[in-house]
């Protein structure tokens, strides 16, 4: 399985969800706190632009970062859905 990041906070209801359904459907990921992580919120703006849009998820597959995906997003990159 490819390798997964979520870069989030802990006030943040949709990062709640995104963390929610990775465990629930057993999928291990790295989780990185952008209130705590200065590194983690820089690489997050990077990739935006300057945004800070959370979750920010990243799956080791080619594929582009995925801000704030639905469950259904991750589920179709992580080939749980069709």
């Amino acid at each position: 399985m490819e390798s997964i990041k979520v870069y989030g906070a802990p006030w943040c209801p949709d990062c709640h969800r995104t963390r929610r359904f990775l465990d629930e459907h057993q999928v291990p990921y790295l989780w990185f706190d952008i209130d705590e992580d200065s590194e983690a919120l820089a690489y997050v703006q990077t990739l935006q632009d300057g945004g800070r849009t959370i979750p920010t998820v990243i799956i080791d597959d080619g594929g582009d970062p995925l801000f704030e995906p639905t469950d259904d997003q991750v589920a179709k990159r992580l080939g749980l859905a069709d």
